[in-house]
């Protein structure tokens, strides 16, 4: 076992014995370190303030990833590289994305401009991709700027960020794979006493061993939601257990029937397994968060936090999800809808926790929509969710799965919607009707600041009506507002 956790910063080691279960990154290198260049902006995870870069192995090569630092917690850079603002600059010389933020203007006020330029240090160091104002604004959806209208910070992006990497840490960058081998190593990391610790337990049997005895304790994947649990809502958690070291969590593996999901795998490496499955679901993945919280956020953690208004559980719940639950005990597996209880509630007994899920592929007789309606397009909590799969035959339903967030206490299948539309026909929209007027049996939604009870029963309606439109082609997919968004983008252009 290890008392420590190491990462390297400014191509050395650090080893740290003193790690808080709930410090985080930021706090760490503002407190600590006294580096003030990484700045405190929302402290939850939305404008990228605070956003530095961590530096990871994947299958042997190194990749940078935005994160959001004031959400991240300490122990969970253990075996990483971590990039500040303060370690680009090269012997007084900025880095070229640095060099490109003063050629264009892209700062004024100055206060996101730390977090800018670590986001765009990741596009400079992302190789293959294309070279348009698309992929720089959907690079830094997550960081926001009150001045300069973000014109400038896109010119010097696409000066800076498209050419070969040639900075020092695409130099070294086989010195830093040797290093990052080096600190991985198989042994538990438990630092702290009985009764308040952080920890990262390295095998599957040590999470369940550890769990088992402190089945009170907090455990993290990304972070994404707990860190807000410390940031805004104040919790005393003296206990996290850490899930990012435990191999094979990280999974994501495609086959003919579905897609396998590990309970650690994050939004960003499940993007296209997901899209594979449906175009619907690729688009509601960059829908979730932003760069850095799709970085850390996981589709397992998504779920096991059991919100009623998060987006993936119902379109996952309407494809037929299976989830996979395991303890000391053993394992077993349960359909994702049973796993939701009640509000804040959900199916697992002590020292249990989610390992994966299991996503069936849509077969070649069943069609597949999900929409997600939130004030904002990007980075933003879905008001309604809704996600529907029909099994079609002959033009004839015989099997639909409903399933809304955001209209009851936890992620819920509209049962009744679903037998009333069993037996409707494709091309005959009067049959149709039954099943919209189920749903008022089927939800009753509250009022609250996202949306009124009302709006939220008549868009789950509208969403209903739109899925079997545009299934039976009565209405284009050129009508979405993703659709429209892209043309406009297009013309801009």
């Amino acid at each position: 076992m290890r008392d420590t956790i190491r990462f390297l910063k400014g191509g050395q080691v650090v080893e740290l014995e003193n790690v808080g279960p709930t410090e985080t990154v930021l706090d760490y290198l503002r407190l600590r370190c006294r580096q003030t260049g990484t700045k405190e902006g929302c402290g939850e995870g939305d404008c990228g303030a605070c956003t530095v870069a961590l530096g990871r192995l994947v299958d042997g090569k190194l990749v940078y990833q935005p994160v959001n630092s004031c959400i991240l917690l300490l122990g969970m850079i253990d075996g990483a590289e971590l990039v500040t603002v303060e370690d680009l600059a090269l012997d007084s010389k900025l880095h070229p994305v640095q060099a490109a933020m003063v050629e264009f203007h892209g700062s004024q006020c100055g206060f996101c401009t730390p977090g800018f330029v670590m986001s765009l240090f990741t596009l400079y160091h992302a190789h293959g991709q294309e070279k348009s104002r698309k992929a720089v604004t959907e690079w830094i959806a997550g960081n926001l700027c009150r001045c300069t209208g973000y014109r400038p910070i896109v010119d010097a992006a696409l000066d800076a960020c498209f050419d070969a990497a040639d900075d020092a840490f695409s130099w070294r960058a086989n010195e830093t794979r040797e290093l990052l081998q080096k600190l991985a190593d198989s042994r538990d990391v438990f630092i702290g006493e009985s009764d308040s610790f952080f920890s990262s337990p390295a095998t599957l049997d040590g999470l369940a061993a550890l769990y088992g005895q402190h089945p009170d304790a907090t455990l993290v994947a990304g972070a994404t939601d707990v860190g807000l649990w410390i940031t805004k809502q104040l919790r005393d958690l003296p206990k996290m257990i850490w899930l990012g070291r435990i191999e094979g969590l990280e999974r994501v593996e495609s086959s003919p029937s579905g897609v396998l999901i590990g309970a650690m795998a994050t939004y960003e490496t499940t993007e296209e397994a997901m899209s594979d499955l449906s175009p619907d679901l690729g688009v509601l993945w960059k829908r979730i968060g932003s760069k850095q919280v799709r970085a850390s956020g996981t589709v397992g953690g998504n779920i096991a936090n059991g919100s009623p208004i998060g987006d993936t559980p119902p379109a996952l719940i309407a494809l037929g999800t299976t989830l996979e639950l395991h303890s000391s005990e053993g394992s077993r597996a349960l359909p994702l809808e049973k796993f939701f209880l009640d509000y804040g509630k959900q199916d697992r007994n002590s020292g249990e926790f989610v390992t994966g899920l299991f996503v069936p592929r849509p077969s070649s007789n069943q069609a597949f929509r999900c929409y997600k309606i939130s004030k904002r397009f990007d980075q933003d909590i879905s008001s309604v969710m809704g996600a529907f799969r029909f099994t079609i035959d002959d033009g004839t339903i015989t099997d639909a799965r409903i399933a809304y967030g955001g209209m009851a206490a936890t992620p819920k299948r509209a049962e009744h919607a679903e037998r009333a539309l069993t037996g409707a026909l494709m091309d005959d929209p009067s049959t149709w009707g039954a099943g919209m007027q189920a749903l008022l049996s089927d939800y009753k939604p509250m009022t609250d600041m996202r949306a009124s009870a009302e709006y939220r029963m008549e868009t789950a309606r509208a969403l209903l009506a739109k899925a079997l439109m545009e299934i039976s082609g009565t209405a284009p997919d050129e009508i979405r507002v993703l659709a429209i968004r892209e043309a406009d983008n297009d013309r801009a252009a």
